[in-house]
């Protein structure tokens, strides 16, 4: 139940990146790090439909990781990009190449790898205060230094930038999730009277936010790239810290998870710089509106104009 949970959660997560670029397409360049970003976003109904997939996704995320281990669930989010690949295929009709389908195949044997080498266990210790602070300073020095320098740079940078701080902030925020959500299922008012509830609302305020950045820095290759591989990385260390996860690394099985690891992110990085998901919020003008309603609407308007002209200028009998 677990995995099917974060598989879902993946999939909501896809249906979110395609529907916040979207919403984000037309957003001044000088929004960056401004809540005006997120007031523009707020008044584009895509978006909006892209938020309310974001919260299904943390719903089903939420219940995963109360049954289950942040080194379980978050490395299967991954997943989210082999889904991105599917909507992009079915609902937009780019074509999959043979590229993509041997980067998904490896993306999903090497996270298949993974989770059979790794056997995750353990999880049951309780964190103390000394573990939140130590996880919490480093995830906020880490995504601050982050953002410093995606202030700076060419817009693949930025976004990758941008992308990678947004990670670290919804790794820990995956960890206090946890946390709550066991406060919720023995007795959910106490949850009120915990400072990890607070912390959450902040936190992942912080990473949506920074993620609505990421998005409208630059390409989505670069963004999705350090979204989806930096999270888990950042995940199973937290998970480690704090709830004691464990992963079987004694013998040949801590080089095979290396190595499948490897793999999955092999997968996944030829899987984002792949011209089927580049193509989503590419690096100049013209790819930058592959998905955008708005230059749809251009390209069928300039269809209509051109057969008026062709009809204009074809023979009378021709036109009847």
């Amino acid at each position: 139940m677990v995995y099917l949970l974060a598989l879902g959660a993946a999939l909501a997560n896809a249906l979110t990146s395609v529907l916040q670029r979207m919403g984000l397409e037309d957003a001044p360049d000088d929004a960056t790090l401004k809540l005006s970003l997120l007031t523009h976003a707020l008044r584009r109904g895509v978006w909006l439909a892209g938020f309310g997939f974001m919260v299904a996704s943390f719903l089903l995320q939420a219940v995963a990781l109360h049954f289950g281990r942040l080194t379980q669930v978050q490395p299967l989010l991954t997943t989210e990009l082999l889904f991105l690949v599917v909507l992009l295929a079915v609902w937009f009709r780019f074509d999959v190449g043979v590229r993509e389908w041997l980067a998904a195949l490896a993306a999903a044997l090497g996270l298949a790898g993974f989770l059979y080498c790794a056997q995750p266990g353990g999880g049951t210790k309780a964190p103390t205060a000394a573990n939140w602070i130590v996880v919490g300073v480093a995830c906020a020095v880490l995504a601050g230094v982050s953002v410093a320098l995606a202030l700076r740079g060419p817009r693949w940078w930025r976004a990758a930038m941008f992308g990678a701080a947004a990670a670290i902030g919804f790794a820990f925020t995956a960890a206090l999730t946890k946390v709550v959500t066991d406060y919720i299922a023995s007795d959910w008012v106490s949850m009120f009277s915990h400072w990890q509830t607070y912390a959450l609302a902040v936190t992942g305020v912080a990473a949506l936010f920074l993620a609505q950045n990421a998005f409208h820095a630059g390409p989505i290759a670069a963004s999705q790239s350090t979204l989806i591989m930096v999270d888990p990385l950042v995940s199973i260390l937290i998970g480690i810290v704090l709830f004691g996860d464990q992963l079987r690394t004694h013998g040949a099985w801590g080089p095979l998870e290396a190595l499948s690891l490897l793999v999955l992110f092999t997968g996944l990085g030829v899987l984002c710089h792949s011209p089927l998901v580049a193509g989503v919020k590419g690096a100049d003008e013209h790819q930058d509106e592959l998905l955008s309603t708005r230059s749809r609407s251009k390209r069928l308007a300039a269809v209509v104009e051109k057969s008026e002209e062709q009809r204009a200028k074809a023979p009378p009998a021709a036109r009847a």
